[in-house]
Formats: structure tokens, C-alpha cells, sequence
């Protein structure tokens, strides 16, 4: 006959996420009181004035933290409204750069273990139009492979304003079709293969690329072979056109992407942004459907896909990639030991920021601008997701730096002391 302790294991080790049992809180597996010290340190930011946050904690197959703080929604435009908008574990967040992880690795890892990609093909054999023009200061596009854009090191810029035609010039877009077709022209920054540089171009192109293999659009896509299949109905892209209600989500940026009226171009939205993807790139070039941006997400979904990637590319009875493709796609960079494939890796005291001071060196995951992180480490059986708004607050000096906001400033809003501390409450 199984014992308690026995059929307990049995429970955690089938990765189905359970209500607490007063037999875990009694185990090692965490310290209750050391994780009400986490409360306490994000409790803290918002009575000091930081907008909002929900963290959830996944531990040997159970999620051990799910709570809210503060406010969804605490300013109408620049106004500080009378009643603001409590936060709850239900709320919605722009997963921004987190996007990257949840749907294009997520769908270029199912595609890899399905072989219908293969990381070390060049992109031209995925992307035909994706080749060096005579006038392009740096040459390299035709050696460039699938892996050296995962790795952000294939000469990509890191970013490029499409939707602003004072910067764009002849690559003026506002439309996703022209954004997609321009996508392959942008020259080469540097030479490939010789250094990290973070791009967002190149997961634009990755999405491009699942998009020509699977002939769906990337939304389409992730939310039918992904989401779907794991019951996941509050994680997709432009969720405001499918049915879904503003209040239900997290507000990001106070006047739209102007940054407190310091930045003007075509079509700039300046209303309070809340379920719209805040990216620009996304929202005014690509139709809110990008490879880098425009996913949104809850905390219960998120504890789903951190468990997919803790459980080697299952969950449950589903399986959406081998365990092989995803230590593939988390094997580190022999250039740079903070780079795997799309993931970043706590490879150096450099990503303690991130990180904490006790993840272990096989520790992965990502951000995202809007206020997000992720972090998923295969030694603790631990998975975190910290879901703020903290771009939901005043630009601190919109003339000189309008890309710093005041919630970037509270130890919530750089993510390392959160990790710490539940790091200390799971040892």
C-alpha cells in the first residue's frame, strides 16, 4: 500500500498543477514564510508608487505562487485616476519580448522536431529573397544560417523603425505585407558570426520563416498547434479582435507610444494602451503579428508553458517537441555563454540583473520590455514568470531618455531581487 509521502511524489512527478496540500507545505520543497517575503518586497515598490505585477511560481510540477499586486490600471492618459484598477491573477500582460520564447521558439521547436526546419540550413533556403544587394555596405547574407539568427549573431541590426518614414526612407512601412517584403532587403550591420547583437529583425524573419513553411500566418499558427492543443484560450495575438475585453488586461504605456509627448510620427497612437501590443514594429508594421512581439498572456497559461519547457517539450498528453529539439534550442552559444538558441542562459555574473545570484548555470529564459520575465531552471525543477506594467508610469525624463520610465526604477521593475528571493524561499 503507497504511503502519503509516496503517493505525493507520484502526483508531482505527473506535472499536473495542483491546489496546495498541506503535506508540501509542511515539506522542504519551499518556505512559506521566506515566500511572503516576496510579497512583502513587491508590496513595498507599490506603496512606493509602481504600478502592478502577478507572479507565478512553478516548483516540481505545481504551481507554489500565484498572486496579484497592485493595479492593472492606474492612470487614464497622463491622469491619475480617483479609483485604479486593482491588478488580479486573471489580468492579461503584453509578454513584449517574451513573445520571442512562447510563440516563435515554441513553433520553431515543434517545427525542428516535426523536420520540417533544420537550424543549420541557411536562411536564403526558407527565405529565397533573403540575399546581399550590390550596394550594401556589409556582404554575408548567403552564409547566414537558421541558428546564427537564433543566436543573434547574423549581422542583423537590432532594431529598425519601419513605421517612421523620416528614418525608414525607402523602407517606409505601416502595412505587414510591405514590412514582410522589406524584411529581407535591410542590409547587414556587421560581419556575421563575429559578435551578439541582439535583434529583433531577426525574429521578424524567423517568423517569416514559420510562416513560409507551415503557409499560416504566425498567430494562426501558434494558437491552433500550441495553445490549443494545451487548453490554453487566454494566450494569442490582438486579442481586442477576438473577443476580448479591455479592462481584462494590463495597461503598458500612459499616452500611447509617444513617451509622454517626446515622440511623434505617422498614425502614433496616443491614448492609453491596454490589450494592443505596445511595440511599434508589432502594432503599426506588422499588423500586431510579429515573431518578436505581440503575444499576450495570463499567469495560470504562463505555468502551463513553463512546465512544457521544464518537462522537455511536454505536458500532460500533449506532446509539442522532443526533449531533444528543446536541449537543443537551451544548449549554450560557444561564443557567449548568455546566448542559446533564442534563449538567454545565466552564463555569467553579467546576467545577475536577470537571473539572481543563485540560479544554476543551466538556467534559461528571457524578458520582455514591457515589464515581463521568465525563468525556467531544469536543476531546481523551477519555473518563474514575473508579469508587470511597470512601463504603466511616468517617463522620468521624456526630453533627454524617454525610453525610462519610473516603474523601471523599483527593484520589481529590474526583476533580480524578486528571483533572489524566491531562489532563497526554494533552497
Amino acid at each position: 500500500m503507497k504511503t502519503l509521502a509516496a503517493a505525493i511524489l507520484t502526483m508531482v512527478i505527473s506535472f499536473s498543477f495542483l491546489p496546495q496540500h498541506k503535506a508540501f507545505a509542511q515539506s522542504k520543497l519551499y518556505d512559506t514564510a521566506k515566500l511572503r517575503k516576496v510579497d512583502q518586497m513587491i508590496e513595498k515598490d507599490i506603496a512606493a508608487g509602481f504600478p502592478g505585477a502577478v507572479l507565478v511560481v512553478v516548483k516540481d510540477g505545481r504551481v507554489i505562487k500565484k498572486k496579484a499586486y497592485g493595479y492593472s490600471k492606474k492612470y487614464d492618459g497622463n491622469v491619475l485616476l480617483s479609483h485604479p484598477k486593482k491588478m488580479k491573477t486573471s489580468t492579461m500582460f503584453d509578454l513584449a519580448s517574451n513573445t520571442k520564447m512562447y510563440a516563435a521558439n515554441f513553433a520553431l521547436q515543434r517545427l525542428v522536431s516535426q523536420g520540417k526546419l533544420d537550424v543549420y540550413q541557411k536562411v536564403s533556403a526558407y527565405l529565397p529573397d533573403f540575399k546581399d544587394r550590390k550596394s550594401d555596405p556589409v556582404q554575408g547574407k548567403d552564409r547566414i544560417r537558421v541558428i546564427d539568427v537564433l543566436q543573434h549573431q547574423s549581422g542583423l541590426p537590432a532594431s529598425f523603425y519601419f513605421y517612421q518614414p523620416d528614418t525608414a526612407g525607402p523602407f517606409y512601412s505601416q502595412q505587414r505585407d510591405k514590412t514582410i517584403r522589406f524584411l529581407t532587403q535591410i542590409p547587414l550591420e556587421y560581419k556575421p558570426g563575429t559578435k551578439h547583437v541582439y535583434s529583433d529583425i531577426g525574429y521578424m524573419l524567423l517568423g517569416c520563416i514559420i510562416e513560409n513553411i507551415t503557409g499560416k500566418t504566425l498567430n494562426a499558427y501558434a494558437e491552433q498547434e500550441l495553445y490549443k492543443p494545451l487548453k490554453l484560450k487566454h494566450t494569442l495575438f490582438n486579442p481586442l479582435q477576438k473577443g476580448f475585453k479591455e479592462k481584462a488586461f494590463a495597461a503598458t504605456e500612459r499616452l500611447g507610444n509617444t513617451r509622454d509627448g517626446a515622440i511623434h510620427f505617422p498614425h502614433i497612437r496616443t491614448y492609453t494602451l491596454q490589450g494592443e501590443v505596445h511595440d511599434e514594429k508589432a502594432f503599426y508594421s506588422m499588423g500586431g503579428v510579429s515573431g518578436h512581439a505581440g503575444l499576450f498572456s495570463r499567469a495560470d497559461d504562463m505555468a502551463v508553458l513553463l512546465q512544457v519547457m521544464l518537462n522537455g517539450g511536454t505536458y500532460k498528453h500533449v506532446s509539442l517537441f522532443n526533449k531533444q529539439t528543446a536541449d537543443l534550442f537551451t544548449t549554450t552559444a560557444s561564443s557567449d555563454p548568455t546566448f542559446a538558441l533564442g534563449w538567454r542562459k545565466n552564463g555569467s555574473p553579467d546576467m545577475e540583473w536577470m537571473f539572481g545570484p543563485y540560479a544554476s548555470r543551466q538556467a534559461y529564459g528571457h524578458t520582455g520590455w514591457t515589464g515581463t520575465v521568465t525563468i525556467i531552471d531544469p536543476a531546481y525543477n523551477l519555473g518563474i514568470a514575473l508579469l508587470t506594467n511597470k512601463k504603466h508610469s511616468p517617463v522620468v525624463s521624456p526630453g533627454e531618455n524617454p525610453n525610462v520610465f519610473e516603474g523601471d526604477l523599483f527593484p520589481t521593475g529590474s526583476y533580480g531581487s524578486v528571483v533572489k528571493a524566491i531562489y532563497e524561499a526554494i533552497e
